[in-house]
């Protein structure tokens, strides 16, 4: 009896949660797969913009492309400077009407960096990747969005968990992956939904816990903003406004490959944004191996006298947003890991779309049941129903799927 009562527990348990998230999660795996492959995408889609010279040809000054930049867009300011390990040979500029504009207030200016030459000025913010993109992150509803993704993705977490609690008195009387195909339609499908919930349940789990720390980027970086970058930048808190020409930026990154030779910067944040001071260039870098690269480091430059003043290791937190979002989308073995990946979603669309099916036929049951007994009795048709089914499930049998 007791065996009966807990699974009925988690019957209802997965019955609503299940319910609640599959069409968003249907969704995410729809928009998913052509992110996963995102990168070979734009390769097919482009070109290699910079043009290829003598590997001895000297770099650019990043100071001598900052002034091409702004000389081309005299009226924005720039935030960030980056390099796209996709696009060797380049630098790109990221432009806005203000140092404290929105984040989608931006402009993307490619240049060579050998010749300082701008190559390309890219609109991010059309296309299809893009719509796919911002359906699976936020569903162009910002952070609200991403909040709501991450509550779906914890009821999708706690759905796996209550299916396997279910699977279980299955599995003790059946050979593993026994799909009853001899008996009713609904049978074979939830057999089937059950066996492949749990061929993925490792990769579904490590997608969905991935992908709820993905949703809480920006509380990561309020948190971030709030402790670390914030005690980094203490003694500056009272300091007077940066007036005139800033240091050299060339500079700022040759400190930040001192303080940490085993790391190699990637991305410079201008005074004034979110992830420095109004005072520092912030110099991030990362490891130069597959294993590091993911680890990053913040370096404050003082913007006026070129001095590091901070070198620190991102708290655990941050790291483990930055380890997450790769291991979400399978980027990191190549190419054969992003099909593995690709499948699992494939095969994950299959139970959500069996899911919703199993729910369906189990209306359609419930209301033919309904019809034959009146509805005076509705409410003790649907509960004979649901005991039926959970016996069933208690009892290995499935007979309270045959109607």
């Amino acid at each position: 009896m007791s065996n009966v009562k807990s699974i009925q527990t988690w019957f209802q348990i997965h019955k609503w949660t299940s319910l609640i998230c599959t069409a968003f999660l249907l969704m995410l795996c729809l928009t998913g797969l052509p992110l996963i492959f995102h990168e070979e995408i734009e390769e097919l889609e482009g070109k290699q913009l910079a043009k290829a010279m003598p590997a001895s040809t000297p770099k650019a000054s990043l100071d001598r492309l900052v002034e091409t930049g702004l000389k081309l867009n005299p009226t924005k300011v720039i935030r960030f400077l980056f390099w796209d390990e996709h696009q060797p040979n380049t630098v790109s500029l990221s432009l806005s009407d203000s140092v404290d504009a929105p984040p989608d207030n931006y402009k993307i200016v490619i240049l060579d960096d050998r010749t300082a030459q701008v190559l390309e000025e890219p609109n991010y913010q059309e296309g299809f990747m893009y719509v796919m993109l911002q359906l699976h992150i936020d569903m162009f509803m910002g952070i609200g969005g991403k909040l709501f993704l991450g509550l779906m993705g914890i009821l999708f977490v706690v759905a796996i968990i209550s299916g396997m609690m279910l699977y279980g008195p299955i599995m003790k009387r059946f050979e593993f992956g026994l799909v009853r195909t001899e008996k009713s339609t609904r049978l074979k499908w939830l057999d089937l939904h059950n066996l492949l919930g749990v061929v993925t349940i490792a990769w579904a789990t490590v997608v969905g816990i991935t992908g709820v720390i993905n949703t809480l980027s920006e509380v990561v970086l309020g948190l971030w903003q709030v402790g670390q970058l914030s005690e980094m930048t203490a003694p500056y808190k009272d300091a007077a406004p940066l007036t005139g020409k800033l240091s050299s930026l060339d500079q700022a990154f040759e400190i930040a490959r001192k303080a940490d030779p085993g790391m190699e910067p990637y991305l410079a944040a201008y005074p004034g944004t979110g992830f420095s001071s109004k005072h520092h260039y912030a110099i991030f870098v990362k490891g130069k191996t597959p294993l590091t690269e993911r680890l990053i480091k913040p370096a404050l430059v003082d913007a006026k006298t070129g001095k590091l003043t901070d070198m620190r290791t991102m708290p655990w937190y941050v790291n483990a947003l930055f380890i997450s979002q790769p291991l979400h989308f399978g980027d990191y073995g190549g190419l054969p890991l992003k099909i593995i990946w690709a499948i699992f979603d494939l095969i994950t669309i299959v139970v959500l779309g069996s899911g919703l099916y199993l729910w369906f036929a189990r209306n359609k049951a419930t209301q033919a049941k309904i019809a034959r007994l009146g509805k005076s009795d509705s409410k003790k048709a649907v509960q004979k129903l649901e005991d039926s089914e959970i016996l069933a499930l208690s009892d290995g049998k499935g007979e309270g799927y045959e109607s």
